[in-house]
C-alpha cells in the first residue's frame, strides 16, 4: 500500500486566483498600520485612515507581501 507523503508536491507554487489576504471584513486602520510595521499610535492610525480613505482595501493589500 502507498501512502502519500506530506511534502509530496511541495515545490509547487500556489496559483495566484488563490492568494489573497482579505477575509472578506472590512480594513481596519490598526489592520494597515500593523502591516506596515509601524507602532498602534494616534498618529499612524490618522496615516492608515487617510491611506483607506485614498486607496479603499487595497491599502492594506499592498503592505502585505
Amino acid at each position: 500500500m502507498s501512502t502519500v507523503q506530506p511534502d509530496e508536491g511541495a515545490d509547487r507554487a500556489t496559483p495566484d486566483a488563490l492568494l489573497h489576504t482579505r477575509t472578506g471584513t472590512e480594513v481596519a486602520p490598526e489592520d494597515v498600520v500593523l502591516a506596515a510595521g509601524r507602532d498602534v499610535t494616534p498618529a499612524n492610525l490618522e496615516w492608515a485612515r487617510r491611506k483607506i480613505e485614498t486607496e479603499g482595501a487595497a491599502a492594506l493589500e499592498k503592505l502585505l507581501p
